[in-house]
C-alpha cells in the first residue's frame, strides 16, 4: 500500500489525483509545519477535506518547525525535510505502507540540481533527483520513495490540473525570494528561459546523462559500492588504493580537497594538530581508499566511547544533507563502511598517535 505526501499545492494535488485514478490502495500524509500561521490550518483543513470526499485514510502530523531549526542550529528548509521524512518512514513502519510517493517535478529537479553546482558538487550531486529511491533519513533508508511526477514540467501539471478540474491550495511563500530555491525558481530561472524556452527539459535531460555516466563509471575509480573483491587469499589491494610511500616517495597523491604525507614518528615530540590538519598512525589506518558518504558508514570520533553513524555525525557538526555527498572520506579497506578521517574535522579513534606510533600520516586541506 503507498503513502502519498500531500501538502495542499498543485504538485501534490496532481500527483494524488494520479494515484486515484490509478485505483490502487493508498493513504496520504499531511505536514502542518506552522510556518504561515492560519493558512498553514487552512491547508490542513483543505486536505482532510478531499480525504473525506474519496475515504481515504489521512495521517496528520504537526511540527514546531522553527523550535525544531532553532534547536538543530540548520535552515527552516532544512528542518522540515528532516522533520517530514523522519514521520514518513515511522507511519510506513507503523502502518505497514510499502513505499512514500512525493511530488517534485522536473522544475523542482532542475532547481535542485542549480543548487548543487552552487554549493559544489561531486558526481552524486549533478544527476539530480531519481524517480525511484530511498527515504533519506538513517533509520528509514529501506523504506522506497518514488517521485511520480519527476517527468512532468510545472507547466504539465498545470495542465492536468485544469484538464481533471482539480483544486488547490496557493503558498503565497512561494511568491517570495527568502529561500535559496525560490531566489532561483523567481529570479533566475525566467532568465534561463529567455535564453532557452526549453531550458527544463534541457537540464533534466543532461541529468539523465550524467546518471548514466555516473552509473557507468569504472569501479576502479567510482568508490567503496563498487569496489573489485579480494582474490580468493584476501590479499589481493583494492581498486583506488593509495600506493604505499616506498612507492611514492616523499608522500602521498594529493586529492581534491587535501594532502597526505607520511613521516617516521619517533614520538619525542607532542602531537599538535594545527587548524586544518589531522595526524593518524599510518600502520593502525593501513590500506585506505577515498570514498564518499554511503548507508551504512560509521566513525568513532577520537576520544568518544563507541561507534557512531556517519549520518548522526553530519547532523551533530550541522553538515547539510545536501552536501554530505560532496565529502571525500578516507575509509579502511577492511571494512568500506568504516571511515577513518574526515579531512578538515576528525579522525577515527582507532588509529589515534600513541606511545607505540612508529609512522604518522598527516591531512592537510588546501585552503588551510
Amino acid at each position: 500500500m503507498l503513502l502519498v505526501a500531500v501538502s495542499g499545492g498543485i504538485d501534490s494535488m496532481c500527483l494524488v489525483e494520479k494515484v486515484r485514478l490509478e485505483g490502487g490502495p493508498f493513504a496520504i500524509a499531511h505536514c502542518n509545519f506552522h510556518l504561515r500561521g492560519e493558512e498553514s490550518d487552512a491547508d490542513e483543513a483543505f486536505v482532510r477535506e478531499w480525504a473525506t470526499k474519496y475515504g481515504i485514510e489521512c495521517h496528520v502530523r504537526h511540527f514546531d518547525t522553527l523550535k525544531y531549526a532553532a534547536s538543530e542550529k540548520i535552515s527552516t528548509e532544512m528542518a522540515a525535510r528532516r522533520l517530514r521524512y523522519r514521520w514518513f518512514g515511522e507511519l510506513c513502519k507503523d502502518h505497514g505502507y510499502e513505499a512514500v510517493a512525493v511530488a517534485h517535478n522536473a522544475n523542482d529537479n532542475a532547481e535542485t540540481l542549480i543548487l548543487n553546482l552552487l554549493r559544489g558538487t561531486g558526481l552524486k550531486g549533478i544527476v539530480g533527483m531519481k524517480k525511484e529511491g530511498f527515504i533519506p533519513d538513517p533509520d528509514y533508508a529501506d523504506i522506497p520513495l518514488c517521485r511520480p511526477l519527476l517527468d512532468m514540467t510545472r507547466e504539465d501539471i498545470e495542465s492536468f490540473a485544469e484538464e481533471h478540474g482539480l483544486r488547490w491550495r496557493e503558498d503565497h511563500t512561494n511568491a517570495e525570494n527568502e529561500y535559496k530555491r525560490n531566489k532561483i525558481r523567481n529570479l533566475v530561472f525566467p532568465v534561463f528561459k529567455e535564453i532557452n524556452p526549453s531550458f527544463i527539459q534541457t537540464l533534466n535531460s543532461d541529468m539523465k546523462r550524467f546518471a548514466e555516466f555516473v552509473e557507468g563509471y569504472p569501479p576502479e575509480t567510482f568508490g567503496p559500492s563498487v569496489l573489485v573483491p579480494p582474490t580468493a587469499s584476501g590479499s589481493g589491494p583494492l581498486p583506488f588504493m593509495k600506493p604505499r610511500a616506498a612507492t611514492v616517495p616523499g608522500g602521498y597523491p594529493s586529492t581534491n580537497s587535501y594532502t597526505v604525507q607520511e613521516e617516521e614518528w619517533d614520538g619525542s615530540s607532542p602531537v599538535i594538530q594545527p587548524k586544518g590538519m589531522l595526524i593518524m598512525d599510518a600502520d593502525k589506518a593501513g590500506e585506505y581508499y577515498e570514498g564518499h558518504w554511503e548507508q551504512g558508514d560509521w566513525i568513532r570520533p577520537l576520544g568518544s566511547p563507541g561507534k557512531k553513524k556517519l549520518q548522526d555525525w553530519f547532523t551533530d557538526h550541522h553538515i547539510p544533507v545536501e552536501d554530505k555527498h560532496a565529502i571525500l572520506l578516507i575509509k579502511s579497506a577492511k571494512d568500506p563502511h568504516h571511515v577513518l578521517a574526515v579531512p578538515g574535522h576528525c579522525i577515527d579513534h582507532s588509529v589515534r598517535v600513541t606511545a607505540s606510533t612508529k609512522r604518522i600520516l598527516r591531512i592537510s586541506t588546501k585552503n588551510d
